[in-house]
């Protein structure tokens, strides 16, 4: 009969994976357990979850970081995995879709953040199985001087993740079992093998979160909406993100940023050369003309005196629809840096 071998937060860490799995030997009859967070943060994302996918007899739990992409709730580490898997991105989060929330044998139980005693776990909250924001005020709540584990008293052992523990798992009373040991920031990668019982780990091979963090700066940049922001959306995405990146050592990234803060203060100071080109191009103009002009709405309120720079601003609320504009009268504007 083959083991659970039950594997912790492995954030992409697709190298550590496989050594971790050599070590222990892993057999096509043993069961293949993750506790979740399959993704983000490491360098290999698409290669862990397409084994976890493709390997007969495995399973994998729903992490908050799982949930996150299911949910399109995007913080840097899913923009910097959404680029990552690329075209796989949409068939890899609705194989996410399809993660159960928990894990359960004779031997064990497996969650990814936590679970409350006496409850059957399909009773639990999704919330507090998976580590979401509002699973852990709950938790908090419910036990303010401790965590959820020191209060855990089912006989069952429980397994987890979620939590960096330190350099080493969290065993205690052969019943708690926190597997995250941080291999995602250069600590190391665990797994439990069950019924026995054994814990095995492998030392990651670098901060793989720093590392990613820093080469993937200027790819998500370049993949964000800049001509859909409106004007307060984009010099918002602005400040957040030169605030991000004030003391960063990528050159890139700090070029990009000033090269887009320049490119929409060119395009907020052409408004005045659109009215008046607007102006010219209605005067004379029938109104046959104007309506089979692509700029015809702009050309009769110019015509009628009604297209001012307020009235061009309000109308020409993001800079594409400024740079369209543009291109519909003729007007040469600066390139967005996303094209160059």
């Amino acid at each position: 009969m083959g083991r659970t071998v039950i594997v912790g937060d492995i954030h992409g860490c697709f190298d550590e994976l496989l050594e971790l799995l050599e070590k222990i030997g892993l057999r096509p009859d043993d069961l293949l357990v993750s506790v979740g967070d399959l993704v983000d943060r490491g360098p290999s994302p698409g290669e862990v979850t397409r084994l976890f996918r493709e390997r007969p007899n495995s399973v994998a739990v729903m992490g908050n970081h799982e949930r996150k992409h299911v949910r399109g709730i995007f913080s840097y580490a899913q923009e910097i995995t959404r680029l990552q898997l690329g075209d796989r991105y949409a068939e890899t989060v609705e194989w996410m879709r399809t993660l159960p929330y928990y894990f359960e044998d004779e031997h064990v139980r497996v969650v990814h953040a936590a679970m409350l005693s006496g409850i059957p776990l399909a009773e639990q909250k999704e919330e507090i199985l998976s580590g979401t924001t509002s699973g852990q005020r709950e938790l908090t709540a419910l036990f303010p001087d401790g965590h959820w584990h020191d209060h855990y008293t089912d006989a069952k052992p429980v397994v987890f993740g979620h939590h960096v523990t330190g350099h080493e798992p969290l065993i205690r009373d052969a019943r708690i079992f926190g597997l995250d040991t941080g291999a995602c920031h250069g600590w190391n990668l665990t797994a439990l093998c069950v019924p026995g019982f054994t814990v095995h780990s492998v030392k990651a091979r670098a901060d793989h979160w720093s590392n990613v963090r820093r080469q993937w700066q200027l790819p998500v940049l370049k993949s964000r909406s800049w001509h859909d922001f409106t004007w307060p959306e984009l010099a918002a995405e602005l400040a957040v993100a030169n605030a991000k990146f004030s003391s960063t050592a990528d050159a890139g990234a700090r070029g990009w940023l000033d090269a887009v803060e320049q490119w929409a203060a060119d395009l907020r100071s052409s408004f005045p050369a659109l009215v008046a080109a607007a102006r010219q191009a209605a005067d004379g103009c029938t109104n046959d003309e104007l309506r089979r002009h692509r700029a015809a709405r702009f050309l009769f309120q110019a015509r009628d005196g009604r297209l001012d720079e307020a009235a061009l601003a309000r109308q020409c609320s993001t800079p594409g629809k400024t740079a369209d504009l543009a291109a519909a009268l003729g007007l040469a504007v600066p390139e967005s840096p996303a094209s160059r």
